[in-house]
């Protein structure tokens, strides 16, 4: 069944003939999918159509499930490349504009990180009551939602969601359609290797080398280094990726590694000026998921081991932001940590934060939407500008987990280890055939591992340099406004290449010994606005246009009338190899809807203003031309 929540926010902002209208039946499983030219209609869901996006927005459900099994998806952007890539969250409160938001930020890590990866993620809407026992069956589920999609989309996982989940994905739907999968399938596994974790680490470590570069500008003009056992962190989250943050802060460089000062998850923050246990609270992180409560019930209050008496704790979390260190690492699934405004529930406000000299976003902060980036761009000028704090925004830092995940696409799996497809869906066969082969995929998960790593190493160091290049270059920007230009220049790059055949749909074509009467059945068929006229020998000799049928229909032509009476045979065309700017420019100036794309006199597809605004970016390429 649809969950109850969604079906409460889908019947209040769509009216019931909508339902009607957009609703796709597959069996069981429910489909309502939204473009970027319903801007209407996405509206409702909250989400706004711009230049990058989205391209596609899917609402689905499973029907006949007694479970409740439904949430969303949004393909943001494709210009970086086929499929999109982003992971699937799992929590109560999904909504369309949250996974669009995480989407768009999707888009831009997978600019920043230089992968060949559109944007996208989904989202499941857990069941307030889902028990341990259901939770495979709502995940399973999910997955054959996702089915549909799987050639523009490819999950990971995301808060909610892990490894595993990613399993049950690849059981449903085959290898290639899920990503950070275990090692047994040749899987980066995220959660497990801590990939967003160690991009954090790596941007971190290059960071300090190139902060002495901001003394030019006057508000890092007394900048000092703390030497390196000075150098505290406090890690807000210690979960999935803060956890691994301390972790690898340590692997890194175990002689001499910066000092983890403080922490905090959902129950509270624990803090010690000398530093906390961290291989203990990693430790503890992995067996319960919880830490902070539970060390200082179970080590500082009844433990019988010796224990610093400095470490304090506090249920309130959100106050280890008031604490002072080196630099604040946001690792918590809360994008609003800082804000100006109290009124936006922040973590902290700006007035009451600790002294840092850097924040380095391991959460997903960014939002599209032009309130959420006006309050952004407030926060950071309080905090960048006045303060000087260094802020490295959070796509340009922590896409080491997409990173680790793409190289399962990148790298991809051999032929002979492709699962065959007549035992997908069928966990038990499955686990035995990975038994059988888990050899191969154990070698095949190492090559992946340590392609990733050094792409990660390459692509987040270069992403920091460029930060503090453009910081540099202009002492108004900010860095959201840098970070967002180091991506969609990316992203402007590789939608420059495209042409024609990459976004061309395909073209009908009719006989020029057929009647109007033909041609206008097959407008209303394909669904296009003009159909191709051919010769014998299925050259291109014409068009015929809804126009034209309606102008013969104006005049009483007869509808069995030869179609060389309506056809218009001055042809505006171009080729597969046309780049997307000048197909928009050919059909702005010679002011049509259509044209047809031939290859050596014969049509290949069709562009139309509508195929272009749905495939392409040419309103991003038109500011930047």
């Amino acid at each position: 069944m649809i969950p109850l929540k969604m079906k409460a926010l889908l019947q209040k902002v769509l009216p019931d003939k909508m339902w009607q209208n957009r609703l796709i039946k597959d069996g069981p499983l429910r489909f309502m999918e939204f473009g970027p030219l319903d801007v209407d209609r996405l509206q409702r869901l909250g989400i706004r159509v711009d230049r990058l996006g989205p391209r596609l927005v899917v609402c689905m459900w499973d029907e006949d499930s007694p479970l409740e099994i439904g949430g969303f998806l949004v393909v943001d952007n494709l210009a970086m490349g086929q499929p999109a890539m982003g992971g699937t969250r799992m929590l109560p409160d999904v909504t369309p504009d949250i996974i669009h938001n995480l989407a768009r930020g999707m888009t831009l890590k997978n600019a920043a990180a230089a992968l060949p990866f559109g944007g996208g993620k989904s989202g499941i809407v857990r069941p307030e009551d889902l028990t341990p026992a259901d939770r495979p069956a709502v995940i399973t589920g999910f997955g054959r939602l996702l089915k549909r999609y799987r050639k523009i989309y490819i999950p990971g996982p995301d808060v909610g969601t892990n490894d595993a989940d990613m399993k049950r994905f690849a059981i449903e739907n085959g290898l290639n359609n899920a990503v950070s999968k275990p090692a047994d399938m040749g899987g980066n596994r995220i959660d497990e290797l801590g990939g967003a974790a160690n991009g954090v680490v790596v941007a971190f470590k290059t960071l300090v080398k190139q902060l002495p570069r901001l003394k030019n500008l006057p508000q890092f003009r007394h900048l000092t280094l703390p030497s390196l056992k000075d150098q505290t962190i406090l890690i807000q989250g210690f979960g999935a990726v803060g956890a691994h943050v301390a972790r690898i802060f340590h692997e890194y460089d175990p002689h001499t590694p910066p000092v983890i000062k403080g922490i905090s998850d959902a129950h509270g923050f624990l803090m010690n000026e000398n530093g906390l246990p961290w291989q203990q609270l990693f430790d503890l992180w992995k067996q319960f998921g919880e830490v902070t409560r539970r060390y200082f019930h179970d080590t500082i209050l009844h433990g019988t081991q010796n224990t610093d008496p400095r470490t304090i704790y506090s249920s309130c979390a959100d106050n280890l932001l008031r604490e002072s260190g080196f630099c604040l690492i946001p690792a918590s699934p809360v994008s609003n940590y800082l804000d100006v405004d109290a009124s936006s529930n922040p973590s902290m406000t700006v007035d009451r934060m600790g002294h840092w000299q850097m924040i380095v976003e391991g959460a997903n902060t960014y939002s599209p939407d032009p309130a959420k980036k006006a309050a952004r761009r407030h926060m950071e000028r309080h905090v960048y500008r006045d303060k000087g704090v260094l802020i490295a925004k959070d796509f340009l830092v922590n896409s080491g987990g997409v990173i680790y995940a793409a190289h399962e696409r990148m790298i991809p799996t051999p032929d002979d280890l492709l699962i065959p497809k007549d035992i997908l869906g069928h966990s038990k066969k499955i686990d035995a055939w990975l038994h059988k082969n888990q050899e191969a995929f154990a070698q095949l998960a190492e090559i992946r591992r340590k392609a990733a790593v050094e792409k990660l190493e390459t692509v987040i160091r270069n992403n920091m340099e460029e930060l503090i290049d453009g910081l540099c270059k202009d002492a108004d920007s900010l860095p959201c406004d840098v970070a967002e230009t180091i991506s969609i220049r990316r992203i402007a790059s590789m939608e420059k290449t495209r042409t024609a055949k990459d976004v061309m749909e395909d073209a009908p074509t009719i006989g020029v010994d057929r009647q109007i009467a033909d041609a206008a059945r097959l407008l209303v068929k394909s669904r296009v606005s003009i159909v191709n006229v051919v010769s014998e020998t299925g050259k291109l000799i014409g068009i015929v246009t809804n126009w034209d049928i309606t102008r013969a229909m104006a005049s009483h032509l007869p509808m069995d009338a030869p179609l060389t009476r309506v056809m218009t045979t001055d042809v505006i065309a171009t080729g597969p190899d046309t780049p997307i700017l000048d197909c928009v420019r050919m059909l702005e100036n010679h002011e049509i809807s259509a044209m047809p794309i031939v290859k050596k006199d014969r049509v290949a597809g069709i562009v139309s203003g509508d195929i272009l605004a749905k495939k392409t970016l040419f309103r991003l390429l038109q500011t930047m031309d």
